[in-house]
């Protein structure tokens, strides 16, 4: 009796986890928090990806997202001006600031509308703002 009880443990020990990790990966739709609404639905396959280790974030990647908040909480113009602060106290991200401006630009059109979001633009960047700008106002 403690044998077969021994392997009905040792069994419920393998196939439970295994269980809930499909039924809670099969239960998710969407990700409520993604950003965008094309975002497709979630699958089992998608289990591989969430098993890899987490990437580490790139100083653009952080300077990016920081301004990308600022933008939002303040203005364009503000997120500009330490975007080029940034730039020149750090030379290393000089080769970012183009794409980090480019997604301030398309940001701004759709906080702020294309038109005022175009009044942010400076040279920052070789107007790489500008540029963000227009491509998402011709993306709308």
């Amino acid at each position: 009796m403690t044998h077969s009880a021994r392997r009905i443990g040792r069994t419920l020990a393998f196939v439970l986890p295994v269980v809930l990790v499909l039924s809670g990966t099969l239960a998710v739709a969407r990700v409520p928090w993604a950003t965008s609404p094309d975002t497709q639905a979630l699958t089992a396959a998608s289990s591989k990806a969430a098993s890899a280790p987490a990437k580490s974030r790139t100083p653009q990647d952080i300077l990016r997202d920081k301004l990308l908040v600022e933008l939002q909480e303040k203005d364009p113009g503000i997120a500009l001006t330490h975007l080029q602060r940034e730039v020149e106290a750090r030379p290393s991200l000089a080769k970012h600031c183009m794409a980090i401006a480019r997604a301030l630009g398309r940001a701004a059109v759709q906080h702020y509308g294309p038109t005022r979001a175009q009044s942010f633009s400076r040279p920052v960047c070789d107007t790489s703002f500008a540029y963000g700008v227009s491509q998402q106002t011709a993306g709308s």
